[in-house]
């Protein structure tokens, strides 16, 4: 394991701490100081970025940012034993990690954030990965705060995330991410990797919002690709109907083919769909 700096080993911290991973937080710690380098250069360039890091545990991933040079690097963590070991990092590097106990799904950027870049890295706890990139996808104004998502995910939902159209795991966070997003499958970190190992492979992702996505409502978007694939099996003539609405009147408007399935339709359709969508509510 490399040294990158001149604090303690990680299974050092956790056993001095007491930091168990706990199943209910979500929490599978990475303790090799390489692969968290890894996923921090991942980042680059750091310099002139805040960082915000969500769930970093004892901080493998936060020691690798700051050693790589991140300006400033936003922890936030509600598991109680591991901000005291966030804490010592803080001390090991005055000024430039800030500690924030609480809730992610609670967080608010405002009166965090400076004027220079600012990006989201994290070995996102598995619980609420998905529920924090449909909230970062959904902000508006768009583009958002943030100039890149570099974040680890089961490896099926990573799959979901860069599927296209005519896959079979191409979905509701596919569209909604090729919409607003550019994204990419950087790696893939065994089971072995973590502490404890979870059952399943976990893949870096990269996203890169879109200056100027399609127009569209991104509430009438979520409800429409919702109904979509609720029923994917089904044609697009018989799932949309949870809409209340004419469902063969709206594909007609958007020039969707009414035997088509949720999974055949490009992001362009689901825009089209949202647009004829909001023109008839």
């Amino acid at each position: 394991m490399a040294q990158i700096d001149d604090l303690p080993p990680l299974r050092e911290v956790i056993r001095r701490h007491g930091i168990i991973a706990r199943k209910s937080l979500g929490q599978n710690f990475l303790l090799d100081l390489n692969l968290t380098s890894r996923i921090a250069r991942a980042a680059a360039p750091l310099a002139d970025a805040t960082v915000v890091e969500i769930g970093p545990g004892p901080g493998g991933l936060t020691r690798a940012l700051l050693a790589l040079g991140a300006k400033r690097v936003i922890a936030v963590e509600r598991d109680e034993r591991a901000i005291v070991a966030l804490h010592e990092i803080a001390q090991r590097y005055p000024g430039r990690l800030d500690v924030i106990a609480g809730d992610a799904l609670d967080f608010e950027t405002a009166g965090h954030l400076d004027d220079g870049p600012a990006r989201v890295v994290a070995n996102l706890p598995y619980n609420i990965a998905t529920v924090l990139l449909v909230d970062w996808l959904t902000l508006e104004p768009w583009p958002p705060w943030y100039d890149q998502l570099v974040l680890m995910f089961q490896r099926e939902v990573a799959e979901r995330i860069v599927a296209g159209p005519g896959s079979k795991v191409y979905g509701r966070l596919s569209v909604l991410v090729g919409w607003r997003m550019q994204a990419k499958i950087l790696f893939d970190i065994a089971p072995s990797a973590f502490m404890p190992p979870p059952k399943v492979t976990s893949s870096l992702v990269r996203l890169v919002p879109r200056a100027r996505p399609l127009a569209c409502d991104v509430k009438v978007l979520q409800k429409l690709t919702e109904a979509a694939f609720g029923q994917r099996r089904k044609m697009l003539r018989q799932s949309l109907k949870a809409l209340g609405a004419d469902a063969a009147a709206l594909l007609e408007r958007a020039g969707i083919d009414p035997t088509a399935r949720a999974e055949d339709i490009p992001i362009e359709g689901f825009v089209a769909l949202t647009r004829a969508f909001s023109a008839i509510s």
